[in-house]
């Protein structure tokens, strides 16, 4: 079948045009719809940067020198549902495994915390051309009790949820989430009655 923009779809939903394009930029189409759909707000957070020299070329400003002022925590945050949502996005060409040097020691405390204080966090992961979504938990979980420097990709498998390759959006990660923690749709109209 034919889509428009010449985008072809297999039975399988998997969209064989998105086979090249980044982990990052699916997520940043998927977040894109949601937005243009009041869906969800979710946005990717900027790395804080501290410029030391700039210089001026052809009347634009190219930055020479930065420095990080500080670590960043997760790659994506915002709001679904009420719910605070906070993730991180990671690709890997190994195929048997996912290496745990991708994710720092403070973005894992930072996991750590979101979930302490009720909010959602995860991890796309993507492996073998294949998304998953690894609920923070899980994660943590693994961290806490193997001594293992990688997460096996079977326990990906075992673990994770697999996020459909989609037209639109490109991964429905939303999805998802509404069936791991079965989040409600939120009546705005009947809350802001109480305003």
């Amino acid at each position: 079948m034919n889509y428009p923009n010449k985008i072809k779809k297999q039975q399988n939903n998997i969209i064989y045009s998105n086979r090249g394009m980044s982990l990052e930029n699916m997520i940043n189409e998927s977040n894109k719809y949601y937005l243009d759909e009041d869906k969800a707000l979710i946005y990717k957070k900027p790395t804080p940067i501290g410029i030391v020299d700039v210089s001026y070329e052809n009347h634009q400003k190219i930055i020479k020198k930065a420095y990080f002022q500080t670590q960043s925590t997760l790659d994506y945050n915002g709001i679904y549902k009420g719910k605070y949502i906070d993730f991180e996005a990671k690709e890997t060409k190994n195929k048997t495994s996912f290496p745990l040097e991708n994710i720092h020691p403070h973005q894992i405390k930072h996991i750590n915390s979101v979930i302490h204080h009720g909010g959602i966090s995860f991890l796309l992961i993507l492996i073998n051309n294949v998304v998953y979504l690894l609920k923070g938990e899980d994660f943590i979980n693994f961290v806490n009790n193997n001594t293992r420097k990688s997460i096996p990709y079977s326990y990906i498998k075992e673990k994770g949820f697999l996020i459909k390759y989609n037209y639109l959006p490109v991964l429905d990660y939303l999805k998802v989430i509404d069936k791991i923690y079965n989040i409600k749709e939120i009546n705005y109209e009947e809350e802001n009655k109480n305003y």
